[in-house]
């Protein structure tokens, strides 16, 4: 299983990547954690990086691409991934594309977690006020000022994307307004219908099939 999660902050998007972890046993890639990591074992890629980042510089896609590359080979990543912060933009995404061609990997899925600004709004003003009244100081990026100038930074960045991968039929849309167990649901739910998981039936009928056929041999072998 290979997919990409969006969502804006306080979607939730953090909770439902690691409950697709643990359920399917699959890894969460994060960029700048690859970077981080690749910069510290002195990696081909990670020491171009490491130069870059070292003069203030942003790390181009395609050394962003070949960590991403090296990463998906490693021997936990062989049940898929979730990436986490990229593909940021559709040149990214198509990078993307290529790579997984050229390894003959397919991107399941990319799910996307459409919340309620206004909600998410509310939330914030709610905790900042009830954070007051106990004494307590609000944290400067947990403000609803801070989260309107980062919930349009994520629609301008998230837009062109939603669009790219709507076209070619891999955009699933979730309601993440809902509980956090009713989200993971409707994410496994889809998920099975797209033939990413195994699905529930076939997982409870393993043991009965194993034990049939360990029947049937057993059979085979009697006089």
């Amino acid at each position: 299983m290979r997919l990409i999660l969006l969502g804006p902050p306080g979607s939730g998007k953090g909770t439902q990547a690691q409950r697709l972890v643990q359920k399917h046993g699959i890894v969460q890639l994060s960029t700048g954690e690859m970077l981080r990591a690749a910069v510290a074992a002195d990696t081909p890629i990670g020491l171009q990086a490491k130069d870059i980042m070292a003069a203030g510089g942003l790390v181009p896609d395609e050394i962003v691409i070949g960590i991403i590359s090296d990463r998906i080979d490693q021997p936990d990543a062989k049940n898929g991934f979730i990436l986490d912060g990229f593909p940021r933009t559709v040149p990214q995404a198509e990078a993307l594309d290529d790579l997984l061609k050229k390894k003959r990997l397919k991107l399941d899925a990319v799910v996307e977690l459409r919340v309620n600004e206004n909600a998410l709004l509310e939330r914030v003003e709610k905790r900042a006020t009830e954070t007051r009244a106990r004494g307590e100081e609000v944290r400067a990026d947990d403000t609803p000022e801070v989260l309107t100038k980062r919930l349009a930074s994520y629609r301008a960045q998230t837009e062109p994307l939603i669009h790219y991968y709507s076209e070619r039929r891999k955009l699933l849309t979730v309601d993440g307004m809902m509980t956090i167990e009713h989200v993971t649901g409707e994410i496994n739910r889809i998920l099975e219908a797209l033939g990413a998981t195994e699905p529930k039936a076939a997982r409870r009928a393993s043991p009965a099939k194993r034990s049939a056929s360990g029947a049937a041999r057993k059979g085979a072998k009697a006089p």
